[in-house]
């Protein structure tokens, strides 16, 4: 999770050709952002996962991770971090048999409080403009002073850096830096760009709240 606070901003990739990996990887180093989320979206994912772990300048993590046997093939392709949209137990428990971190996707109560009992204290928001935005995220945090949020699905340029500015929010997910129209025409310039105007914009890391006292 120090990778996630760090960056602040996990562009969430999705690639159906690895053979562009290499590039996407210059170009997210290039612009300062070696961090990558490899979404399980498409059915060459693990080869582009392979590809950026690879590299050893990237930090990567596999994405819409839905079921353990995604797990082991996220964790045989090198990734780091393990992200899923939703709750599941099973991913979870693999993750944890592999001592994998694992950021699971959460929009209610309910489900923060269920992935607590799994000893989970990180969750992804999502998606999170669908589910009431930054108002959602402030009311959960209020209730769950103790558990950090990963708001991903909608975020933009413009709404990162609010969303970033409350304590509770770790680091976001996004793609705006490498959008499919931008990776499918090569402008690895512009990702490059975007990585960097991004980095800019969300600043440093917020200081960990004082939790003394708070009550969930």
């Amino acid at each position: 999770m120090d990778v996630l606070r760090g960056h602040r901003v996990v562009p969430v990739v999705v690639l159906d050709d690895p053979a562009r990996a290499d590039d996407l990887g210059a170009a997210l180093v290039a612009g300062g952002l070696p961090v990558a989320e490899a979404t399980f979206r498409t059915p060459e994912a693990a080869a582009v996962l392979r590809r950026l772990a690879q590299r050893g300048d990237l930090v990567v993590g596999a994405g819409t991770v839905l079921t353990a046997a995604q797990v082991d093939l996220a964790h045989d392709a090198g990734a780091r971090f393990v992200v899923s949209p939703g709750l599941s137990a099973d991913v979870v428990r693999r993750c944890q048999a592999l001592d994998l971190p694992v950021v699971p996707g959460v929009s209610t109560a309910t489900e923060i409080m269920a992935a607590l009992d799994l000893g989970l204290g990180t969750v992804k928001f999502f998606p999170a403009e669908a589910s009431g935005g930054l108002p959602t995220v402030k009311a959960l945090a209020a209730a769950f002073p103790q558990v950090r949020f990963v708001p991903t699905g909608g975020i933009t340029a413009q709404s990162a850096p609010t969303y970033l500015a409350h304590p509770s929010v770790v680091a976001v997910g996004a793609s705006w830096m490498v959008a499919p129209d931008l990776l499918a025409a090569g402008r690895w310039d512009e990702v490059a760009a975007r990585c960097a105007a991004t980095v800019a914009a969300a600043g440093p890391a917020a200081p960990e709240p004082d939790l003394q006292g708070a009550t969930p």
